[in-house]
């Protein structure tokens, strides 16, 4: 009898398994692939964290810039609450402001006021006038406010509401977001009203505009002085809190 076998050797041969298929040099193949594998699974997770720190960034900085925004118009709403009740009481002889830290009288304080016209000035209408640009203010029609109140400075510049009317015309543009037409009209209010009593105010919120705009040493300048001449101020106050928080 001849062996089918011999010479072969026991069966399946060395290297074979049971299947009789091969299992020597292939076997590295399915580690390294899961190598592979792994490796990209971790550069994903690596990716995904950074998007994921990227993404809480732009959310803190949209929550911070919301909260920048609400806070502005609810300082807005408060003003608009006190200030409509105190314009009619409010002109542009107010002694708030007309001396300095010294007691003595400042050099705006002597500065008289020049009409614009020799027209005679009417109260009633110069009011309405002043109230229809107010009430643009509360509908939130901000564009149209800025416009009556513009017009009303131009046409009433020595008006007892003209001091009131270029603060808010401030206040307006602000709101808005055109910094550059808020910062020159709430400039405008100590230059041409030097002794009107929202000359504090309006030095504040003019520093307020230069901190928005990055020019942090002028708003700190602009914050000492409301603090040096108006220290009995609300103002003053509002102006020693935001200088302590300016590096």
């Amino acid at each position: 009898m001849v062996d089918n076998n011999a010479g072969y050797g026991s069966y399946p041969p060395s290297g074979y398994g049971t299947s009789g298929a091969y299992v020597g040099g292939g076997a590295e193949a399915p580690t390294s692939a899961q190598g592979m594998v792994f490796t990209q699974l971790q550069q994903m997770q690596q990716e995904i964290a950074q998007l994921r720190g990227l993404l809480e960034e732009q959310q803190n900085e949209i929550q911070r810039l919301k909260q920048e925004g609400l806070e502005r118009y609810q300082d807005l709403d408060r003003r608009l609450s006190s200030g409509a009740a105190g314009a009619a009481a409010t002109n542009n002889s107010s002694v708030i402001g007309a001396t300095g830290t010294s007691g003595t009288p400042s050099a705006a304080a002597g500065q008289a006021q020049a009409p614009a016209s020799n027209s005679p000035a009417d109260p009633e209408k110069e009011k309405l006038f002043y109230d229809a640009a107010f009430d643009l203010i509360k509908a939130k029609d901000f564009d149209k406010a800025s416009q009556a109140f513009t017009a009303f400075v131009r046409k009433y510049p020595n008006s007892q509401y003209a001091g009131n009317a270029q603060y808010w015309l401030g206040e307006v543009n602000l709101a808005k977001g055109d910094l550059q037409g808020a910062g020159q009209a709430f400039a405008r209010v100590s230059q041409a009203y030097p002794q009107h009593s929202k000359v504090p105010d309006s030095l504040f919120k003019l520093a307020d505009v230069e901190m928005r705009l990055g020019n942090a040493d002028k708003a700190k300048g602009i914050l000492r002085q409301v603090i040096a001449t108006y220290p009995g101020s609300s103002a003053a106050q509002l102006a020693q809190r935001d200088l302590q928080r300016i590096p």
